[in-house]
């Protein structure tokens, strides 16, 4: 019944009537591939499932799945790069539907600096080297609220998506063992912060973080779609003074 009620209000956000969504619920009416793209759009699906909703449907697939170093992509490349580079001293890093890093600037590489190897051969997962025992956990001061804040991040991401990759990979992440926190966790200094922040050690120095993420609007290209650029927003004065002295 959720779901009859789902599409009955989406089919009126897709200028359609609740009499002839329903007749395509009960398969009274087939659907014009005009009309799914359209309840696809209003009700949030992903490109991805956009497609294989087409497919069950008898159409051909609407969105194309272009590699990322396709000669195609060349000025979405450029873009990235040039986005990521201007953002430095600051980490920022490019990743795909699974995680996978695509790329990453300098700040980012500095906060992996003396990760064992295994977790920095390509392809580089961002959540299992940011949650996995040996990877960035120990170094993380918050480690619980953070991964708290991760774990929920990917079901949220799975309840959409559907994802077998991502649910695998979920599986393995939240499997890891909790290292213990090192330290108490808390800066030198109280600074009121205005999200939870990412509490991480580098070469002696406590660093915070806030993140941020950017996706890319109506996407037409599957690959493209399911990028996501995440920016790490210096949280206190103190790591903003420590990384801006590294470039110096």
């Amino acid at each position: 019944m959720r779901g009859d009620i789902t599409l009955v209000a989406g089919g009126g956000r897709a200028d359609s009537s609740s009499r002839h969504i329903s007749f395509i619920e009960t398969g009274r009416s087939r659907p014009s591939e005009e009309m799914l793209l359209r309840l696809a759009d209003r009700l949030d699906v992903p490109v991805r499932e956009r497609n294989s909703l087409l497919l069950a449907a008898g159409y051909a697939p609407h969105y194309a799945q272009t590699a990322l170093d396709d000669p195609s992509m060349e000025t979405l490349r450029e873009g990235i790069e040039r986005l990521l580079t201007g953002y430095e001293p600051y980490p920022a890093l490019v990743v795909d539907a699974v995680y996978n890093v695509v790329a990453a600037n300098r700040g980012t590489l500095m906060l992996l600096d003396g990760l064992p190897e295994h977790l920095l051969t390509p392809p580089l997962n961002a959540m299992r080297i940011t949650l996995h025992p040996e990877g960035l956990a120990p170094r993380i001061r918050n480690l619980r609220e953070w991964r708290g804040h991760l774990l929920a991040q990917m079901e949220r991401q799975i309840a959409l998506a559907r994802s077998e990759p991502l649910r695998a990979l979920y599986e393995e992440v939240s499997s890891y063992p909790v290292a213990e926190r090192r330290g108490d966790g808390e800066p030198e200094e109280a600074v009121p912060y205005i999200a939870l922040p990412l509490v991480i050690e580098h070469d002696g120095h406590l660093l915070s973080f806030v993140s941020s993420i950017a996706t890319f609007n109506t996407p037409m290209d599957v690959t493209v779609a399911e990028l996501a650029i995440e920016t790490m927003l210096p949280a206190d004065p103190a790591t903003v003074k420590y990384l801006r002295s590294l470039g110096d």
